[in-house]
């Protein structure tokens, strides 16, 4: 038996249906609907990534796991954007006794990112190792002297508003 909602709220008055009243997996599906995280075409598009900074330069580390090195595709636009780019090649193996599942994507990856430093890039160096692409690019000497302090000032509670 199936059980029905409307939210009236909606101005088309469009009805929700549930199977057996399980409002609960009905919800539970349309959370993970929206976990991009596991999104499969969302999540093979654009690879992980960290940005840190030192003093001298400015690292951009992506996850590349299953790209190889000759795959992949780094460019720095007049604009200072970092593209990162790569694709993953699947091999087809004909035996698939006991294999019923398969979470495994295939396919191009992209990303790109702002970079909102005065950069050399065409000092920029990257290194791949076991499925980390590493990205250093060197900070100008203009941008590496870059360092203001903020004061803090502590701020005082009027005590004659306290009743």
């Amino acid at each position: 038996m199936n059980n029905q909602l409307t939210n009236m709220e909606n101005e088309r008055n469009i009805p929700i249906h549930t199977h057996h009243g399980d409002l609960k997996n009905m919800m539970h599906h349309f959370w993970n609907m929206l976990d991009f995280s596991h999104h499969h075409e969302l999540s093979k598009m654009e690879p992980k990534i960290e940005v840190t900074e030192n003093k001298k330069n400015i690292i951009v580390t992506a996850e590349m796991p299953g790209v190889d090195e000759k795959n992949m595709n780094v460019e720095i636009s007049a604009d200072g954007y970092l593209t990162i780019s790569g694709e993953k090649k699947h091999q087809t193996e004909e035996s698939k006794e006991g294999s019923y599942f398969s979470e495994i994507s295939y396919g191009m990856v992209k990303r790109s990112i702002p970079l909102p430093w005065d950069l050399k890039f065409n000092q920029a160096k990257a290194d791949y190792d076991d499925g980390i692409l590493k990205i250093t690019i060197p900070k100008s000497a203009e941008e590496q002297t870059k360092n203001k302090k903020i004061n803090i000032n502590k701020t005082k509670k009027n005590k004659s508003n306290k009743k």
